[in-house]
């Protein structure tokens, strides 16, 4: 008897592209693309991928490249499931900078021919679907802060040695001495067509922030993903490395990832923008419902959009050389106001989350905010007035009296209001819910337990 064995089983159909595949194949390769990496995220919000010959591309839009879940963290699976496939969305390919022969794919993840529950941008999707059934199509852009380091004697340190003002924000003299690295970032980003309109030097020494042009929610994240990979290489290329952990030195600011929101009806009109706002921000009453249902589970959100245990060092109101940190540490809301949690900026219009940094998740992050502002809309909530003074300097009874609560001070707190809100296991789906508990309560515990410097600094000889 013959027995045939196949090392690969035969593609399954995967829904509908959105383009015709032979098409984007040939104007890549018209292009001089050769390859294109099929390419989606773990938990972390890292870009994992295979790349495929450009000849293949049509193989893998019908889900040929299949990857073992449970290699990875947050694709919880066993090793013994079947493997994912990963299917790209041909309409929105990135090309690759600093390696113009490939094009870089994001992808959704499927098993057996079905949407696979976890895949973070499906879950995404599944927010973005909740709001069209709503009438609503969600914007968004993310203001990107990292440094760029080199590592010195005594650790990392900015590259320019000039670049030690204890108030550099604005700085030109050092934005220029750092300028062939940012304005490669830059060039690139505006051959992509995202629209940078600004860039500077931000509040830490080596420390810069890119500004440019929002677009769906999908989209955001795509890009956002895409950037941080860029950043890396680019950065690389230069002998110096970009990083965007929150809180690398404890006397400068942290890095946010500033999340600025909108809701658009199915013509592009912004249903945020209200010029006759009584409330004196420039927000419509959808607004302010969504506002009220971000705050509701702002604690629980914090999980999501400050993931790390190093975020919150990044979440407290002072510990930087240039006086207060600039971070929110209050579930609040104002107007121009950098001291609330959501900010209203000036000329209305959006909401922009202050306590979100680029450790996150972007499509994990996005998916949780934009549930939570659509319940404050179902259920037409009301965040009360703005708070547009410094809240930095209220007592705490003052901020009780105003009804005004605290973010989570550390990992722990914000993972055990995320355990207990019934909102993010709706979102994120039974199983990323329990695979996003399980890794980073031990991500806690390994911080726990870890003995610092300063532990023993303070106490091996005190006691």
């Amino acid at each position: 008897m013959d027995i045939t064995l196949t090392t690969k089983r035969q593609p399954l159909p995967y829904g509908d592209q959105p383009v015709d595949v032979s098409t984007v194949r040939s104007e890549l390769a018209g292009a001089g693309v050769r390859y294109a990496a099929i390419s989606f995220v773990d938990m972390h919000g890292k870009p994992k991928a295979k790349v495929v010959p450009l000849g293949h591309l049509d193989g893998a839009a019908s889900g040929s490249e299949l990857f073992t879940g449970a290699a990875l963290d947050g694709v919880p699976q066993e090793v013994n499931d079947d493997e994912v496939a990963a299917v790209p969305d041909l309409a929105r390919g990135i090309a690759v900078p600093w390696q113009q022969d490939i094009t870089w794919f994001p992808s959704d993840l499927w098993l057996n021919g079905a949407t696979f529950e976890a895949c973070s941008r499906q879950i995404l999707k599944r927010s973005q679907a909740r709001a069209a059934e709503l009438g609503f199509v969600c914007n968004v852009g993310i203001e990107t802060e990292f440094f760029i380091l080199r590592d010195g004697e005594n650790g990392p340190e900015p590259v320019e040695e000039s670049d030690s003002l204890a108030k550099p924000c604005y700085d030109l003299r050092t934005l220029l001495r750092s300028f062939p690295v940012v304005d490669e970032l830059v060039t690139a980003m505006n051959a992509l067509g995202w629209g940078v309109y600004s860039f500077d030097h931000e509040d830490g020494n080596g420390q810069f922030e890119i500004d440019f042009a929002y677009t769906d929610a999908l989209g955001m994240a795509d890009r956002l993903t895409f950037f941080k990979l860029m950043l890396g290489e680019i950065t690389r290329r230069h002998g110096v490395y970009g990083s965007f952990m929150p809180k690398p030195f404890a006397n400068q600011t942290g890095s946010g990832a500033h999340m600025n929101m909108s809701l658009a009806d199915g013509e592009g009109t912004n249903l945020f923008e209200e010029p006759a706002d009584p409330r004196g921000c420039g927000l419509s009453t959808l607004g302010y419902q969504f506002i009220a249902g971000v705050l509701r589970h702002a604690r629980s959100i914090s999980a999501v959009i400050a993931p790390t245990v190093n975020s919150y060092k990044r979440l407290v109101k002072s510990g930087s050389l240039s006086g207060f940190t600039w971070a929110p540490v209050f579930a609040a809301y104002g107007d121009n106001n950098r001291t609330n949690m959501l900010r209203i900026p000036m000329g209305g219009g959006r909401v922009e989350c202050r306590a979100a940094d680029a450790a996150m998740n972007p499509y994990l992050a996005t998916a949780l905010v934009l549930a939570a502002g659509l319940e404050g809309i179902r259920e037409d909530l009301d965040p009360g007035l703005p708070n547009t003074d410094n809240l930095y300097l209220l007592s705490e009874t003052e901020l009780s009296a105003r009804g005004i609560s605290s973010l989570p001070r550390n990992l722990l707190e914000a993972m055990e209001a995320f355990q207990e809100d019934s909102l993010c296991q709706e979102v994120m789906g039974p199983q990323m819910h329990a695979a996003f508990v399980q890794e980073k309560l031990r991500e806690w515990e390994e911080y726990h337990a870890h003995i610092s410097q300063w532990e023993r600094d303070r106490y091996l000889k005190f006691f």
